[in-house]
């Protein structure tokens, strides 16, 4: 199959976000072509070791023109731009990431939690406007990674953030593949410095503790709720309970360490999980730790 990987940081040239997006295009371009297929990547000006770079100053136009030529495609974007992105991928090949109205709900926190909450599954307390007291995190109510979150005690909410209560444990993540079944691959540990602000550090991929089976189980009814298909992460502290606090409808940085520690190959299950079916379990191996600062590297 002729598939495209599309990247925004790598495509659309946003420094900010360059080593953690290059890393990951890198591990999915090889793995696909590991699986047999032909790959090509739209680029600023970066080419990697693998696949065919396409040179771009329009990721958008590129994506529309490029999805046409290619038999599936995968979309890795902010969240609150990869709906209209996956929009484009849907109307012109197969999309191998989640729907473009299942990343929409994702991307708004709001409407996420409130979806997830009907649903009976842990999430922290939230407010959506006005004014806050207590232990809160404010956040933007659209956006990805730790930009813009801060933690308060009382005020009142700015147009465009949201207060959601502050859980104390550890900060884990679910990365899991949905098609016909669910097939959970790890869950990890996010690195965070948490204090006045928040800041993501790296991973440890996979990590293990005695309520694993838990937090696989909230993973999953998140992932269902909100309608995901393909690979999704899901951000969970472990407090009491699994509190779910985001849900990233995309291909994360935990595909780095996932892809070094699983026997078979990510792109194998990502397109079972569009084509095909998807095995009962997979096969971890060891463990592997990265931090930002790493990903230049790869």
């Amino acid at each position: 199959m002729k598939i495209l990987l599309a990247e925004y940081a790598v495509g659309a040239g946003i420094e900010e976000f360059m080593l953690e997006g290059k890393a990951m295009l890198h591990t999915l371009v090889k793995s696909f072509i590991a699986c047999g297929h032909e790959v090509m990547y739209p680029s600023r000006g970066i080419k990697l070791d693998a696949g065919k770079a396409v040179m771009t100053t329009g990721f958008e136009g590129t994506l529309i023109e490029l999805s046409k030529k290619c038999d599936a495609a995968l979309v890795i974007a902010p969240d609150e731009l990869l709906g209209d992105m996956t929009e484009i991928i849907e109307k012109n090949t197969h999309n191998l990431g989640c729907p473009s109205d299942s990343i929409r709900l994702c991307a708004d926190k709001l409407e996420c939690t409130l979806a997830l909450s009907h649903a009976n599954i842990p999430v922290p307390e939230t407010i959506g406007k006005g004014e806050y007291e207590g232990d809160f995190v404010i956040k933007p109510r659209f956006g990805c990674a730790s930009e813009g979150i801060q933690r308060r005690n009382k005020g009142k909410l700015k147009a465009g953030f949201i207060a959601t209560e502050f859980i104390e444990g550890e900060h884990l993540s679910v990365s899991l593949i949905t098609g016909k079944t669910q097939l959970p691959l790890t869950v990890n540990r996010q690195l965070i410095e948490a204090g006045e602000n928040f800041s993501y550090k790296g991973g440890i991929v996979p990590y293990h503790c005695e309520r694993n089976d838990e937090i696989i189980d909230v993973a999953k009814r998140t992932a269902l709720v909100l309608g995901c298909r393909g690979y999704a992460g899901v951000d969970i502290v472990l407090g009491d309970k699994p509190y779910v606090i985001d849900v990233n409808p995309r291909p994360t940085s935990s595909v780095i360490g996932i892809s070094r520690v699983m026997k078979a190959q990510i792109a194998d299950l990502i397109l079972r999980s569009r084509f095909g079916d998807l095995p009962d379990h997979v096969e971890i191996n060891g463990s592997f730790t990265f931090t930002k600062e790493d990903l230049s590297g790869f």
